[in-house]
């Protein structure tokens, strides 16, 4: 494994809108496999509803592991319907979500492997904190 090979990242993802949809942003924490922050994300995406920051967070996780040439990839979200979308076992039914899901699994095939697992929103603390910092920037900024 070269110097520029990340092998194995954690992404952690968090999508935050004020209203459904409203003003929304999105927060990204990627941890190596020694568990330091790698890119932390705080941005602030416009309106959006809270499912599509959701995935827009993870479509900037995807691109930044891709970056990072990360070959196997953890992503954590406190999203149920965002795992379950891309586990397969929930459809995609809302059409403001079908391209961001083809995006999505698009940028999966960056990767040899990947896992998705469904957290508590306490333990995806990192993400949510990013989220709604550039959230509250951007309202009360």
């Amino acid at each position: 494994m070269g110097q520029s090979d990340a092998g194995r990242l954690t992404i952690y993802v968090d999508g935050a809108a004020r209203g459904n949809p409203g003003p929304a942003a999105i927060g990204v924490a990627i941890e190596d496999e020694k568990g330091n922050t790698a890119v932390s994300v705080s941005s602030y995406i416009g309106r959006a509803t809270n499912n599509q920051a959701e995935y827009r967070a993870l479509m900037v996780g995807l691109e930044e592991a891709a970056r990072l040439k990360a070959r196997h990839i953890d992503i954590k979200s406190d999203s149920e319907l965002l795992v379950r979308q891309l586990q397969g076992s929930y459809k995609v039914r809302h059409d403001n979500l079908k391209p961001l899901f083809q995006q999505a699994k698009q940028l999966l095939t960056d990767f040899k492997s990947f896992t998705i697992t469904h957290i508590p929103r306490n333990q995806n603390s990192a993400a949510d904190a990013l989220a709604n910092e550039a959230l509250d920037a951007h309202l009360h900024g």
